[in-house]
């Protein structure tokens, strides 16, 4: 449960959410993509305030949001192109229109030669990647990740911060949560803190990298 948090982020930030397990972090990023519902105050995308709008609203608010959750939530049984193109299938995309974008969001993610491959005959990496490809595809002007890299090695770790990264300087605003002390010592990016519920801190990224090398 979150109590009392406020919190401005501004257009094309690139933030980090820690804290330890039960924190809050998650539920903050679904509070942003109305997975979960706020019992009182606002929470303002856009300058609209999604803490009440009506449920038919919620799949074109999604429209610009693209999310990444740890357990990747793949379709095993379509191709890693059918995966990305889930989302522009059920807003209806054209056909031509949607083969572009999706091919364009594979060669970003370094995956275009996988295009006709299953889900798992993947290397958790690649699934990873599939899963920000699919996030990115509709153009969102906002992705949230959720622990992104928890089933990761360090060099895959690696590889899809990167990505995030390259993201967030094309243009995208992009909100990570993670108890990852080592990411928020490479990337130095504005971290909030939250415990129990509460944000504890707020820093910008070379305080935060260096309060962690500290501890």
């Amino acid at each position: 449960m979150l109590s009392d948090v406020n919190l401005h982020v501004e257009k094309g930030e690139f933030i980090f959410l820690t804290g330890p397990s039960g924190a809050g972090k998650t539920t903050l990023l679904k509070l942003l993509f109305c997975a979960e519902k706020a019992t009182k105050g606002q929470i303002l995308v856009g300058g609209r305030n999604i803490a009440r709008i009506r449920e038919s609203a919620v799949p074109y608010l999604r429209r610009n949001i693209g999310v990444v959750f740890q357990d990747f939530k793949l379709l095993p049984h379509r191709t890693v192109e059918d995966n990305v193109a889930f989302t522009l299938d059920v807003l209806g995309v054209p056909r031509d229109e949607a083969r572009e974008k999706v091919h364009r969001m594979l060669k970003l993610v370094g995956l275009e030669h996988k295009a006709r491959s299953y889900p798992l005959r993947l290397s958790g990496g690649e699934q990873q990647r599939v899963v920000i490809a699919r996030a990115l595809v509709n153009d969102p002007t906002i992705l949230l990740a959720d622990e992104p890299t928890g089933n990761l090695d360090p060099a895959l770790t690696v590889e899809i911060m990167d990505l995030l990264n390259q993201v967030n300087i094309r243009g995208t605003t992009v909100m990570v949560a993670t108890h990852d002390s080592t990411l928020l010592a490479r990337y130095q990016k504005r971290t909030v803190r939250l415990e129990r519920g509460f944000i504890v801190s707020d820093e910008d990224g070379v305080k935060a990298a260096r309060r962690m090398a500290a501890v």
